[in-house]
């Protein structure tokens, strides 16, 4: 089974950590994975930086442009993560842009990820009639779950299109707007994640965006599965250094 249904089988509340591949420096991708895990974390988001983020805040933005500058190419993360899997057993999930993936090759991209041992992919730029059409199948050869991902502004026919599409979790948007910490979260967003979950879903759903604290992380998992942490934790890794995670992870949960 995929690490990622195994994990949401799990009765326990998700934390998922996002970092941005080769930030703070461009090595430091197998340092933070392992201080991830071993400060606890159930799941995390490996970001491939792109020139052109679309749905990050300035904060991963900044990050983005970090790691390429420092050097980080889609086959240099791929080369860090070889043999990754003889120490790092927790879910990991590839998330960027559609370009990177399409100029690498879609088919070439995803042999790469099964081999080492990526479980799912998050790209919020492949429209979902597109990937059914052209990449559901590659997805599926090599193992890998697709995340959709919903908004508050999210049909709920759409909904109901993407969890029939989906075979793992939807990432819940918390807002519209770009990734980034919020101070909490309002009626409007609280009514919202009641919404999602009175929808009785296939799929469990994981909440991102605005989460930064363990206020909004018990906020965003009232009602559903988990919740995604990344520019809070951009921002303390920034500010305390790449060994720092632990000390994060810990006014979490």
């Amino acid at each position: 089974m995929n690490r990622i249904k195994e994990k949401l089988q799990e009765d326990k509340k998700l934390l998922s950590l996002y970092f941005t591949a080769g930030y703070p420096a461009i090595d430091d991708t197998v340092s933070i994975l392992t201080q991830l895990q071993e400060s606890g974390v159930d799941m995390v988001e490996i970001g491939l930086p792109f020139s052109d983020p679309l749905a990050d805040g300035p904060t991963i933005q900044e990050s983005s442009t970090a790691a390429l500058h420092n050097g980080m190419t889609t086959e240099k993360l791929f080369s860090q993560l070889d043999g990754i899997r003889e120490t790092i057993h927790i879910p990991l999930i590839v998330m960027g842009y559609f370009n990177p993936m399409l100029q690498y090759g879609v088919e070439k991209f995803c042999k790469r990820c099964q081999e080492i041992g990526i479980d799912g992919i998050i790209m919020p730029d492949l429209p979902l009639a597109e990937y059914e059409a052209e990449y559901k199948e590659i997805f599926e050869k090599y193992g890998l779950i697709n995340v959709f991902l919903i908004t508050p502004q999210t049909s709920d026919a759409r909904i109901q299109q993407i969890d029939a599409a989906s075979d793992g979790f939807i990432y819940m948007v918390s807002s519209a707007s770009t990734t980034g910490a919020t101070s909490g979260f309002g009626n409007s967003t609280e009514d919202y994640f009641k919404r999602i979950a009175a929808m009785n879903l296939n799929n469990p759903q994981i909440v991102g965006f605005g989460i930064s604290n363990e206020e909004t992380f018990n906020a965003a998992t009232t009602h559903q599965k988990g919740a995604i942490i990344g520019s809070a934790f951009i921002k303390h890794i920034t500010k305390n250094g790449a060994n720092s995670v632990a000390s994060f992870v810990e006014t979490i949960r």
